[in-house]
């Protein structure tokens, strides 16, 4: 723990070598010295008089709270050209108005001209003030500021380069931020041809070259270029075809069309990005990204930081892959010629993929066995998602015959006509299935989630992006091989790609441009995650499995043992497992209330008891912490109900909208449970563990969806197909359909074509 103004705060084991730039986003969390330059247009209004005062206080308190992490910041600001604007004009008016006033007897402020103010005037006018403004922001976090006022004059003299250094390492000791600017009350004019004239030797023209000259010479980690555009796009921003830039590296150069620089201050992006090159050069990374938009600037710098994809990154390490928009990319091509293919077509890839994970086993549960090791040397996984890390014969055998049955029943998956509607005498209305287009499926710990996603993805024509996690990377590695082997027999080996490179789920969740739809496969909590990250684009899955089995009064006393056994110890790891058992209570200290509890207690399931199961008890289990608990393991609740009506409402309390059963012989009482209970499965005498896609007969599933939009449950090829509308017509215009017009709307319903059901 460091002290500074008496203020206590927590400091952060941060260290390297400098002389080489960092490679990857990543690593950025690992910066000591950082240098945050803030354009022009950041710092002023969009009037361009007086400061952005919001914008500024939420990048001090960025800097304030990396300064109280142990980093050392220093801030390249511009804005006093403007801050003495705003003061001088004041000044102009006040004084007008009162010469005015003295000639006229009144004040008319509409007349008034303002005369064009010289920049050097306005700088020496607005400095003081600039940094007195900066002071008292720091104030509010107990650090303290300090000001530096250059010329390029002053890194060209080798001794005033020396003084200039030996204050900033003085002020970065004493855990002062420096605040630097260009001296423009007396700064010549920027020469016209004096530009980066190599790594040892860059003009101070703009604060651009000032922050590089300045990262560089002080041996800085990071350079965060903050301007008014998000970074670097390959051509103008706002041209229809201009992408943002993520990754820049030495040597692109020619790839990108600059366009005009911002509206305020000296430099435009391709003065940026020249400083950016050579501060990298010097051994400094550098991210260039969006200061002013009010969505993102109040985390911007603490996101660059945390190594989140923001901006444009600049790096000397160019990945040996494609990135992860290239990628995306790709899936969105290779879709495209997937949905165009003959149903036959791509029911023969997934057909040889099926034979592939049979042919190869011996590859893959050699795979396998690599990340099982890794991951129990590493101790990282729990029991239950290790169980789920295991492959085995029976479980390829079994993704086999389940790719097979995907297969079988693609055949008129796309383009299937659903609806057929004559709006008028020559003119043909039909909806049809189409794919949605590119998935990005997150799955945790289940490399055999890979090949069943794949095959749904290749039967519904749609494009695939697949990220595993970081345990099963020698599994997912070769079963993404087969799967762009099988692709490849029809030419469409890029439609489904592996996510390898080092990109976050919170980054993945940002590419609306590139995906239409997220499918989370994983814990609860990752599905949360991805929810809240996502941005602009449809998440489709669970975030929870507490599913409830309900024991009625009439309940078969040789099926209530079978069924919850099975629903709770089959596989208790499963998001379809059991987790609260309900019992009415006319069932307690009864024979059948014994034999579930001594059925439990031979399978080492953990009785946790509810509130009401409690108070029946002299000596309870542990009681619940919460109702609302997905165990995932050989755990389960126990908890009491008076009726059918309260075991529903108790479901619609604390369940999750997964999957839900009752156990009875009353049909009456079954068919009001199946009726009532508002989830997305729900059974009469039969486990929760039916809620599959294999066990329904899909094949396999992309996940058990509980939101009440597009797909429900389990989620075959039926909830990867969205519709589009085709219109055939011959001359047909809308003002022929006019009170006056020529032709009548029909909107008669058409049969259907038949569907191939072989």
């Amino acid at each position: 723990i460091r002290r500074w103004s008496n203020i206590p705060f927590i400091t952060m084991p941060l260290s390297r070598a400098h002389g080489k730039s960092f490679a990857h986003r990543s690593e950025l969390k690992h910066a000591k010295r950082i240098v945050v330059k803030l354009g022009s247009a950041v710092v002023t209004r969009g009037d361009e008089c007086g400061l952005a005062l919001g914008r500024l206080a939420s990048i001090v308190e960025q800097v304030s709270m990396l300064q109280n992490q142990g980093r050392e910041m220093m801030i390249v600001t511009s804005g006093a050209v403007a801050f003495g604007k705003q003061r001088l004009r004041h000044e102009i008016l006040l004084s007008q108005s009162v010469r005015q006033a003295l000639h006229s007897g009144q004040s008319q402020l509409k007349d008034m001209a303002i005369p064009v103010l010289e920049a050097r005037a306005c700088a020496a006018a607005g400095q003081s003030g600039l940094m007195a403004l900066y002071e008292a922001m720091f104030t509010q976090y107990s650090i303290c500021a300090a000001q530096i006022l250059v010329t390029n004059l002053d890194f060209h003299d080798e001794q005033k380069r020396r003084n200039l250094n030996g204050t900033l390492h003085e002020l970065l000791r004493m855990n002062i931020v420096p605040i630097i600017n260009t001296n423009d009350a007396v700064v010549p004019p920027p020469e016209p041809n004096s530009d980066l004239q190599g790594v040892n030797v860059i003009s101070v023209k703009d604060n651009d070259s000032l922050a590089a000259r300045l990262a560089v010479e002080m041996k800085t980690d990071l350079l965060i270029v903050l301007s008014d555009v998000e970074g670097l796009f390959d051509s103008p921003p706002g041209s229809d075809d201009a992408k943002l830039i993520d990754i820049f590296y030495p040597g692109d150069q020619q790839s990108v069309t600059f366009g005009t620089k911002s509206r305020v201050g000296m430099g435009g992006m391709e003065a940026k990005v020249k400083a950016a090159l050579w501060a990298l050069q010097g051994g400094t990374s550098v991210v260039i990204a969006n200061g002013t938009h009010p969505k993102i600037s109040g985390h911007v710098i603490t996101d660059i930081v945390e190594g989140k994809k923001v901006g444009t990154f600049f790096s000397e390490v160019k990945p040996a892959g494609p990135t992860v928009e290239q990628q995306g990319e790709m899936a969105r091509a290779g879709g495209r010629t997937l949905a165009a293919l003959q149903p036959e077509q791509r029911a023969e890839i997934i057909y040889h993929l099926a034979d592939l994970l049979t042919d190869q086993r011996e590859e893959i549960l050699l795979a396998n066995k690599k990340d099982l090791e890794e991951a129990e040397n590493k101790g990282r996984l729990a029991l239950p998602l290790l169980k789920r890390l295991s492959l085995s014969t029976s479980k390829l055998n079994s993704l086999a015959i389940g790719l097979r049955q995907i297969a079988a029943s693609s055949q008129d998956s796309v383009g299937r006509v659903i609806r057929r509607t004559r709006i008028a005498k020559d003119l043909d209305l039909e909806q049809v299935t189409v794919p949605i287009g590119v998935l990005l499926v997150i799955f945790e710990s289940r490399p055999d989630c890979l090949p069943q996603v794949s095959a749904l993805a290749i039967a519904s024509g749609n494009g695939l992006l697949l990220k595993g996690g970081k345990e099963a990377a020698h599994s997912n590695q070769i079963l993404h091989h087969l799967t762009q082997e099988a692709l490849s027999i029809h030419g469409v080996k890029d439609a489904v790609q592996l996510v390898n490179t080092r990109e976050e789920v919170e980054d993945l969740c940002r590419l609306d441009k590139l995906i239409d739809l997220i499918i989370p496969r994983g814990s609860s909590q990752l599905v949360r995650n991805i929810q809240k990250a996502a941005k602009g684009i449809p998440v489709m899955g669970h975030s929870e499995g507490i599913c409830h089995v309900y024991v009625d009064t009439d309940a078969s006393v040789e099926k209530v043992t079978r069924i919850i056994r099975d629903s709770k110890c089959e596989y208790p790891a499963a998001c379809n497992a059991l987790e609260t058992l309900l019992i009415h209570r006319d069932l307690l200290r009864t024979p059948l209330f014994d034999q579930i509890i001594d059925m439990l207690r031979v399978e080492q399931v953990k009785i946790h008891a509810g509130p009401k199961f409690a108070s029946y008890l002299t000596f309870s289990p542990s009681e619940v912490k919460s109702l609302r608990t997905e165990y995932g393991d050989l755990e389960c609740c126990i908890e009491v109900v008076d009726s059918v009506q309260e075991a529903v409402e108790h479901i619609h309390k604390y369940g999750s909208s997964h999957t839900d059963v009752i156990i009875t012989e009353n049909e009456k009482t079954a068919e009001f449970f199946l009726q009532h209970v508002d989830s997305a499965c729900v059974f009469w005498n039969a486990s929760t563990r039916f809620s599959d896609g294999y066990r329904f007969g899909l094949g396999a599933e992309v996940g058990i969806s509980t939101s009440r939009i597009h797909a429900r449950g389990p989620v075959g090829i039926e909830g990867l197909l969205t519709t589009k509308w085709l219109l055939r017509g011959d001359n047909h215009v809308v003002s022929d359909f006019s009170e006056h017009g020529s032709m009548k709307y029909l909107h008669e319903s058409l049969p259907l074509p038949q569907r191939n059901t072989n």
